[in-house]
């Protein structure tokens, strides 16, 4: 019997386009470490609000190394303020380079327990994980993931308009595509998933049959 190979899986995708949901899909299905990396990003956004001038690189790198899941599941880190936030940061270099490390860790030498990992982000195909047996660019119309994000924020509770939520991912979408360092592109063997028109559970099924079919090829199903 052949060894089943490790499962490496690279997202990348704008605001709201449904990636997030995909990758713990994917997780779940295929016993996979999870990674969102934009809350990474998200934890380092929210320490420049924190810090404001007096934020350091030696501040961040300090963080990055005590971080755990559980500081990423920080409700703050959902705020529009800590997105936009996390987008400027995410254009420094030096930021990229410490979080680069963490992701690397996370990508190609999870915990023991599961078959392999999926990261999910910006950068991930083009940058993190260059060499994923799987990847993937997920999108979706800018109205939809607009509305995708206000309903999160309705059940949140939060007092924003649709309009306010349009306006903050037009920027953010600006820039996340137009950083100097690890920008959001869609590489060319990346596969392309519009979630505009699907519910999750059909994306998941379009997803599931690709990765499936290599998988089967490889011995790992």
């Amino acid at each position: 019997m052949r060894k089943k190979k490790f499962i490496t899986v690279a997202i990348d995708s704008p605001a709201a386009a449904g990636a997030g949901t995909q990758s713990k899909l994917i997780a779940k299905h295929y016993k996979l470490f999870y990674l969102d990396t934009g809350k990474i990003y998200r934890h380092i956004g929210l320490l420049r609000i924190k810090y404001k001038t007096k934020l350091t690189y030696g501040i961040i790198r300090k963080n990055i190394l005590k971080l755990n899941m559980k500081l990423l599941t920080n409700k703050k880190l959902l705020t529009d303020e800590v997105a936009v936030s996390a987008s400027i940061v995410a254009r420094d270099k030096k930021v990229r380079d410490i979080v680069h490390k963490f992701q690397q860790k996370c990508a190609y030498d999870p915990p023991k327990k599961f078959n392999g990992s999926v990261l999910d982000g910006r950068d991930i195909t083009s940058i993190q994980v260059k060499d994923a047996m799987f990847k993937f660019f997920i999108t979706a119309s800018i109205i939809t993931r607009a509305k995708r994000r206000f309903e999160e924020y309705r059940k949140l509770k939060k007092n924003i308009s649709l309009n306010e939520v349009l306006k903050s991912i037009r920027k953010r979408d600006k820039l996340d595509r137009t950083r100097k360092y690890g920008p959001l592109i869609k590489t060319k063997d990346s596969i392309l998933i519009n979630t505009t028109k699907l519910s999750k559970k059909a994306c998941f099924k379009k997803i599931k049959a690709i990765m499936d079919r290599k998988l089967i090829l490889n011995g790992n199903i």
